[in-house]
């Protein structure tokens, strides 16, 4: 099977490939290598929430994670990873040609995020930094214990804060006060250039 039949094949299981928007329950897929997977035409924009299960599959492995892929060409990526539990950890591989990205990870996220120096910029939002940035570590080595992200695109890149205690997206104005009144840890300086942080 070819690499297009076989995404084709994903894209039907999961009923996107017109729509590659809305909320999705991911569920754990034994013997394959994605749990979740979409690869979307050039046109498509992707608008994706992605809930984890709250509990571990009967026949998942202790050692494997949830794991996500979601691909694009140029049009707009925003990805959501909700999670109500903690036990559910997970990996997300974002693969795109020049597509502005957005993700949005869970406010316990704890792991490892790499991001490719093809990025245009790099970004984390006011509530990425209250609650998420401490527990970050950029382009390190994950092991099973950790969650993880790869996003790779020649677009922008963006991270913000899916509040797990709402189940909603980062308050905006909320998290902006905090960071402004220093209600939360100190956030690194915004100016800074962060092409240090992006891989080869």
């Amino acid at each position: 099977m070819s690499s297009s039949d076989h995404s084709l094949l994903f894209n039907e299981k999961q009923g996107l490939i017109d729509m590659p928007s809305g909320t999705h329950r991911v569920k754990y897929l034994a013997g394959e290598e994605w749990d979740f997977y979409v690869d979307t035409p050039q046109h498509k924009t992707v608008d994706l929430s992605l809930v984890l299960p709250h509990f571990r599959a009967r026949n998942q492995p202790i050692e494997e994670r949830i794991s996500m892929f979601v691909g694009a060409e140029s049009a707009p990526m925003k990805l959501k990873v909700c999670r109500s539990v903690f036990r559910s950890k997970f990996e997300l591989e974002v693969r795109a040609s020049t597509s502005d990205v957005i993700v949005y990870l869970p406010s316990d996220f704890k792991g490892v995020i790499h991001c490719h120096k093809s990025a245009k910029s790099l970004k984390f939002s006011d509530g990425f930094v209250n609650r998420i940035m401490a527990n970050v570590r950029l382009n390190d080595h994950a092991s099973i214990d950790d969650d993880e992200v790869v996003v790779a695109t020649a677009g922008s890149v963006t991270f913000r804060m899916w509040d797990c205690a709402t189940n909603a997206p980062e308050c905006t104005q909320k998290e902006a006060l905090k960071r402004l009144f220093g209600c939360s840890r100190k956030a690194p300086e915004t100016s800074h250039d962060w092409d240090f942080l992006l891989e080869d």
